[in-house]
């Protein structure tokens, strides 16, 4: 990926993948108990259960010592947020928002999703996630959480994603008493935002020229796979040249009709010698790619139109060997032991003509769906 402009990367940067879980979880308290100075959390779902209670006990208890805390939550997704629960956030000086986008009510909403999943700490540290604050996303009693990641980072890249949250809000704020860490690591981290009404769509051509770059290998992790047509003519040229690209797909989805519709793909993909993993453990919903043991990009962003052009999406572009490497074998790791991989001929055995005209149905209904955004964005431009 060297043709990438140099630039738009920061340099002192130290960046973690945290699978979410406990794990996330654990960081997540530990990093608002910490906080001196400011907190700006910035959602899609949060969720009034267990998950989301503790979050917000954590977050209340950090407003009342003194930290200035913004939590802004996507009016959609966290609609169902009660009042009460709301309010005893802002009686402890949490400063909480709704990010409403034109028409919403309780059964439709028009306009972009605050899909994007950034949480930054006194401008120093940071989590870049895929997640989301409910119990789906943490290990409970009631089951193991969905599979998806966060990027913590600690360093310059921080200070870029504050700014970014007060431009969200349109906030200005005085953080002259934060005194600025020295960062010992050398990761190159950029920031990458998709926002079509801000015209920006820097995730989009980040997947695009990674697949026209790729020279060895690309492995894909996405939930939601339903590329546009660019994106599989660069899929198909990347595999001819030699390329091995590995996509891991869920076998167990939240959303059937669009596990309906990425299978109509699926002839297509195996026929262009392109690997499918699906994952069967639990639900899978981490966005996250890796290419030649050098690039690697984690975030929010679904490879499909919602994100492309309907949705605030924000993702980390991390240059970095050692990283990539690292995630790489994670990846592997999971393809190995927790994936079925799918061939043509198994594919092939398993079809019928019943089960092709309902993916074909799905598809067409999910395009459609989506074609629907791309046409009302239009018409709002």
């Amino acid at each position: 990926m060297r043709s990438r402009t140099s630039s738009d990367y920061t340099y002192r940067n130290h960046v973690q993948l945290i699978q979410g879980g406990k794990d996330f979880f654990s960081l997540l308290s530990k990093s608002i108990d910490e906080a001196q100075f400011s907190i700006y959390f910035q959602i899609y779902i949060f969720d009034e259960d267990e998950t989301g209670k503790s979050v917000a006990a954590s977050l209340c208890a950090a407003a009342k010592r003194g930290v200035h805390v913004n939590l802004l939550v996507d009016g959609y997704a966290s609609k169902n947020l009660s009042d009460s629960f709301i309010q005893s956030l802002k009686e402890a000086g949490v400063q909480f928002r709704w990010f409403n986008s034109f028409i919403k009510n309780n059964s439709n909403y028009l306009g972009r999703r605050l899909h994007h999943k950034v949480i930054v700490f006194d401008e120093q540290r940071a989590f870049v996630c895929g997640l989301n604050i409910s119990n789906r996303y943490n290990d409970t009693a009631e089951g193991k959480a969905w599979l998806d990641w966060a990027a913590y980072t600690e360093g310059e890249v921080a200070s870029i994603l504050t700014k970014i949250c007060q431009r969200r809000i349109k906030l200005s704020t005085n953080n002259s008493e934060i005194k600025t860490t020295t960062t010992t690591g050398a990761s190159a981290v950029k920031v990458n935002v998709n926002d079509w009404v801000n015209l920006q769509s820097a995730i989009t051509r980040s997947y695009r020229q990674m697949m026209q770059q790729a020279a060895t290998h690309v492995i894909i992790m996405s939930p939601y796979f339903l590329p546009g047509t660019t994106f599989r003519k660069l899929m198909r040229k990347a595999a001819k040249r030699g390329v091995t690209i590995q996509l891991i797909l869920t076998g167990i989805s939240d959303i059937p009709l669009a596990k309906y519709a990425e299978r109509h793909l699926y002839h297509w993909m195996l026929k262009h010698s392109i690997q499918i993993f699906e994952y069967k453990r639990t639900v899978l919903h981490g966005k996250l790619a890796t290419c030649d043991e050098e690039w690697t990009t984690v975030g929010s962003y679904n490879i499909n139109n919602l994100s492309a052009y309907a949705s605030i999406e924000l993702n980390l572009e991390i240059k970095d060997k050692s990283f990539a490497i690292k995630t790489k074998k994670r990846l592997e790791q999971i393809m190995e032991e927790d994936c079925t991989p799918i061939t043509l001929k198994d594919y092939q055995h398993e079809i019928n003509i019943g089960k092709r005209f309902l993916q074909y149905i799905s598809y067409l209904i999910l395009r459609f769906m989506l074609l629907i955004f791309t046409l009302r964005k239009a018409q709002q431009e």
